[in-house]
């Protein structure tokens, strides 16, 4: 279903217009992100350089280890200091090869105050030094560990699992193979923000063209080609719009319409609806890649229906 938006007032749009009119004119008089390295875009990320301020550090958090069949994978984690509503399974974004589970630590405790959360971030391998399957495995032992210890260790069976942008992507792969590989399908909500679905690129990705308003098709094909090989994409274990979609859970599917990655929620939500789940679709108009950390009106009621989301899948 497509929720209403009344609460995306005309005021609220003109803000996000122009949002989006400055964050175009720093996108084109940057350096685009295909034109440097891997290594040069996390340094200057970490230390705040250009558009994006350095990250901000929780003082609760805490860095833990996972074993894992190749290893160990370390986590981040926040706990409530009150009673536990369930799990938050986050998996970040960055196309694969960028960011970290620090990068999210205040949105992260914006969920964890007010849904009583338990949350795990899992800091996953990054390609092109660890391309695919690295962070798909790296996620699925954290899925796992979660599965097995959370009722022990956190008092609690209720699963949500989300991520934005390459981190949905991994979250729903995540579900997938926690249904096939381990009959685990008790995820009690899935929070899906801007999502890549098709590897292989939907007409939004193909058809978008130069326009950087943080992504644009030659920044998208340049992630793609550091993670997976072209033989490899339309495999339903790189592309999950190309999975059985059967037995997942609830989902919370949201996206703007100046994102090149529209396709991707559109047709995922449509697929997750048609194979017997249960599936809302927001879509924002005018709204970016990133939109919900924006700092925006919109951002802020994005978050908050967030919240609400999954502190209703931990009700039910």
């Amino acid at each position: 279903m497509q929720e209403e938006f009344a609460s995306y007032t005309p005021e609220m749009q003109r803000e996000v217009e122009d949002f989006v009119s400055e964050l175009e004119m720093e996108c084109n008089s940057a350096k685009p992100i295909n034109e440097s390295t891997p290594e040069e875009i996390r340094r200057a990320r970490e230390a705040g350089e250009g558009r994006n301020p350095p990250p901000i550090l929780s003082d609760v958090a805490i860095v833990r280890e996972i074993e894992a069949p190749h290893g160990k994978v370390p986590v981040r984690a926040f706990i409530p200091r009150d009673e536990i509503n369930g799990v938050y399974f986050h998996i970040h974004g960055g196309g694969w090869i960028l960011g970290g589970a620090h990068h999210r630590d205040p949105v992260l405790v914006e969920i964890l105050e007010e849904c009583g959360a338990a949350i795990i971030s899992v800091d996953y391998r990054l390609a092109p030094e660890y391309p695919y399957p690295a962070a798909q495995d790296d996620c699925e032992a954290v899925a796992s560990w979660i599965m097995n210890n959370s009722k022990d260790e956190l008092g609690t069976d209720k699963i949500v699992i989300g991520g934005e942008s390459a981190g949905a992507h991994l979250a729903v792969e995540t579900m997938l193979r926690m249904r096939d590989k381990h009959r685990f399908t008790e995820f009690s909500g899935a929070n899906l923000l801007y999502g890549i679905y098709d590897l292989s690129m939907t007409p939004s990705q193909l058809l978008w063209g130069e326009r950087n308003l943080m992504l644009n098709t030659p920044i998208i094909r340049w992630f793609i080609d550091h993670y997976v090989p072209l033989e490899k994409r339309r495999d339903p274990d790189v592309s999950p719009l190309y999975a059985s979609l059967h037995d997942l859970s609830p989902a919370l599917f949201s996206v703007g319409t100046l994102d090149p990655l529209l396709d991707d929620t559109l047709f995922m939500h449509s697929r997750w609806f048609a194979s017997g789940n249960v599936s809302s679709l927001n879509v924002y108009q005018g709204a970016t890649h990133g939109f919900e950390v924006q700092p925006t009106q919109l951002a802020q009621m994005v978050r908050g229906k967030v919240r609400r989301f999954i502190a209703e899948c931990f009700q039910n």
